[in-house]
């Protein structure tokens, strides 16, 4: 049984010209302990996905599926209450922007120690001393320090470790991590991605990678999913992707690597979708 599956996921927002449609009948699913890669170009409806099952979406949101499920449980069934046990703690989010996703007015460590007490009721000191392994864990140095600093005072690399830490404080089944390293330089991306497969490699969690980086995708994941217009049009695992694409898109996709520069222009997706017929 996977650990998260849904079937036929739809997602319209209410606008003032009238209904938009930004996932059409996803489909999507993923086991405990696998690397799933959900990827497209901005706007195909990866991160409205996710955050559709985190159940963070605005009211103007209406999501619709035939079946949400995690861990053998109906999360559409669910009461709030009841979702709201398993959404922060089996299930965590990393979020695209570290610096606009940690609250400014709070240190780091009352953020993480909140997330502990609030699942696990841990005691204030149990917390803190938890948030300190949690910090050491992604590789921040002087823990200490960082447990008291503001979001404001850490760099970008060190925000997106704090959320890590926050993320993995309840030990979850499943991470999402939204585009881990787009806000950062090369070298803390790098650092970011290892530090993100050692720590599923160690915990056995489950892993959904939305990025629009095809090199992360090569370098991280075990299944990809392919999504377009908010649907999705492609799913394989990562070596037949790379060695055999089916879908137009997808080979339009990966024609845009720069190791596929001609020194001619890029094909469009539109080029690919005509060469289809």
């Amino acid at each position: 049984m996977a650990l998260l599956n849904i079937r036929n996921l739809t997602v319209t927002f209410d606008t003032q010209k009238g209904p938009f449609r930004a996932v059409d009948g996803v489909d999507i699913s993923v086991d405990a302990g696998e690397v799933l890669a959900i990827v497209g170009e901005s706007g195909s409806g990866k991160s409205v996905s996710m955050l559709a099952v985190m159940g963070l979406l605005p009211p103007s949101a209406t999501v619709t599926a035939d079946e949400i499920t995690f861990d053998g449980q109906d999360l559409q069934a669910m009461s709030a209450l009841a979702k709201r046990r398993i959404i922060g703690r089996d299930i965590t989010m990393i979020f695209q922007e570290p610096m606009a996703s940690l609250n400014p007015c709070f240190t780091v460590g009352f953020q993480i120690t909140e997330v502990l007490r609030q699942h696990l009721n841990l005691t204030q000191k149990q917390s803190l001393n938890r948030a300190l392994e949690l910090l050491s864990a992604v590789g921040l140095p002087d823990p200490n320090d960082k447990l008291n600093a503001y979001p404001h005072q850490l760099s970008g690399g060190q925000c997106q470790r704090a959320m890590i830490a926050m993320a993995l404080a309840c030990q979850p089944k499943l991470l999402i991590a939204d585009e881990p390293t787009t806000a950062l330089d090369v070298t803390i991306q790098k650092q970011i991605l290892d530090l993100l497969m050692d720590l599923q490699a160690k915990t056995g969690m489950g892993l959904i990678m939305i990025t629009h980086d095809m090199g992360v995708v090569a370098e991280t994941a075990d299944r990809v999913v392919v999504q377009y217009q908010g649907r999705k049009m492609e799913e394989a695992g990562v070596l037949q992707l790379f060695e055999n694409p089916q879908n137009p898109y997808t080979r339009a996709l990966l024609s845009a690597l720069p190791e596929h520069a001609t020194g001619k222009r890029l094909s469009t997706v539109a080029d690919y979708m005509e060469a289809a017929g």
